[in-house]
């Protein structure tokens, strides 16, 4: 199943965010793809808000992955691979312990680890048209 929504500016953001959990219930690990600056942190953001989160969240470039507890949905984690060299970083960091859990995994660049990708996550492809982003969800 595909869905395609349109996002002309930051304001509509929140619904956008809530229509994806809506849309996607009851998945719990979504893949971002986008190319830099299109907006996955901006989105993972307001989809962790959705989820509970008060904290600040910020991209995990660095730490390649940021954990956030929510009361109402439990453990939340954002990773950004951005930075592996291969898919044996993500073997040494855990990566089964976050991805086989039952709690929200939100990935950035999951481009970089193709062979560790389950059928069941959530594909969400995001792309700049001009003024518009159009986020395509693929369940």
């Amino acid at each position: 199943m595909s869905i395609l929504i349109v996002s002309h500016d930051l304001e509509n953001l929140s619904d956008i965010a809530r229509k994806i959990l809506e849309y996607t219930y009851p998945h719990k690990k979504f893949l971002f793809y986008a190319g830099m600056g299109v907006g996955k942190t901006t989105l993972i953001k307001e989809l962790s808000l959705q989820l509970g989160i008060n904290d600040i969240v910020s991209s995990p470039t660095f730490s390649i992955v940021n954990e956030y507890v929510s009361i109402s949905n439990g453990k939340i984690y954002h990773f950004d691979f951005y930075r592996l060299k291969n898919e044996q970083e993500a073997y040494d960091m855990g990566y089964e312990e976050y991805f086989y859990g039952d709690h929200y995994c939100f990935v950035e660049w999951p481009e970089k680890i193709p062979n560790l990708i389950e059928d069941d996550m959530v594909k969400i492809n995001m792309q700049l048209e001009g003024e518009k982003r159009n986020i395509e969800i693929i369940i």
